[in-house]
């Protein structure tokens, strides 16, 4: 089995990206394009009654794509006299308008690391591929609501931004992206690490969806920073935001035996897991990485879903989103 730990380092004797094979390692095409069918009992919002003929979408005060009738009701001094629906007025002798809601036509953007961080995995899959597997889940999703998908894809050295379209196109194209940035991940790579880079992607994302967008950020969030809060916090004003947090069981699940080369770039280590200090400090890194993490939903109200990479990825997402229930909506 292979493991990577670029984040921390990289785990001895593992063989080169090149040689490896495995399921899980990496991702194609045609496994991400095989998730669509699995993608189409998932959901990011809460569902509008059942009476209404928009149930199950999403709906908004704001001008948007079209109007969908919602109900009839008796007319009221100072409504709009065009919104009388005059079959109905005639045929019970007293005056009747239609009520509309607004449909709001509102893309999605699906962020997704594929950074040297990624590159690690203890058991079904690295990192990097259940990244992939969630924002594909998601990227087709939208699309199956109709709604616009794009994406950001990127690594330490850079990122490929596609505008969201209304196709199935759109979203292999976004599946092409994911897979060419998941092929270039080797753990004899001499790509340089870049915890930066977060920040920066989530900049250009900013500046891209200003408001009435979906934003979905797929990460193990390395480098993360009260930068990548800040960022965050102003995206979620006027679009909802998820952020999937990627992670391995492993540096939670310590071996008590057994050593790991490790690297934070240009300097190693060997972590020898028979001592306790080491596995304490390692366990300590890890736990308290994760509550800062996830005290992004309590302070902020930001939807923060774990997903671990030792598992599925559907049946993970599907049972979190599906308690999804967002208090805080812009419209």
């Amino acid at each position: 089995m292979a493991f990577s730990l670029p984040a921390l380092g990289r785990t001895k004797g593992l063989k080169k990206a090149t040689d490896a094979i495995a399921k899980g390692v990496y991702v194609s095409v045609d496994d991400l394009a095989a998730l669509e069918p699995i993608a189409c009992d998932l959901t990011f919002l809460r569902k509008a009654p059942v009476r209404r003929l928009l149930a199950g979408r999403h709906e908004s005060r704001m001008r948007g794509r079209g109007l969908s009738f919602e109900e009839l009701r008796d007319y009221l001094p100072g409504d709009d006299i065009r919104t009388i629906d005059w079959r109905v007025t005639a045929r019970t002798g007293k005056p009747f308008v239609r009520v509309y809601d607004e449909e709001k036509d509102r893309p999605a953007l699906v962020i997704v690391d594929q950074r040297i961080n990624m590159f690690f995995g203890s058991r079904r899959s690295l990192k990097s591929v259940a990244a992939a597997e969630a924002a594909a889940l998601c990227a087709w999703r939208v699309m199956s609501l109709g709604d616009r998908v794009g994406g950001v894809v990127f690594n330490d050295l850079e990122e490929q931004v596609l505008r969201p379209h209304r196709s199935r196109e759109a979203v292999i194209r976004f599946a092409e992206e994911i897979s060419a940035k998941n092929r270039t991940l080797s753990a004899a790579s001499d790509m340089p690490r870049t915890p930066s880079k977060l920040d920066a992607v989530l900049t250009k994302v900013a500046s891209v969806a200003q408001h009435d967008h979906l934003i979905i950020v797929v990460s193990d969030f390395d480098g993360h920073s009260l930068a990548t809060r800040d960022l965050l916090l102003k995206m979620s004003v006027a679009n909802d935001v998820i952020c999937i947090l990627v992670y391995d069981p492993f540096l939670l699940e310590l071996p008590r035996q057994g050593e790991m080369v490790v690297s934070g770039g240009a300097l190693q280590a060997e972590l020898q897991f028979s001592r306790s200090s080491v596995r304490d400090a390692v366990d300590n890194f890890a736990r308290n990485r994760g509550r800062d993490l996830r005290s992004w939903q309590r302070d902020m109200g930001l939807p923060m879903i774990a997903v671990s990479a030792a598992e599925e990825v559907a049946p993970q997402l599907r049972t979190v989103l599906g308690q999804l229930s967002f208090q805080q909506r812009r419209r």
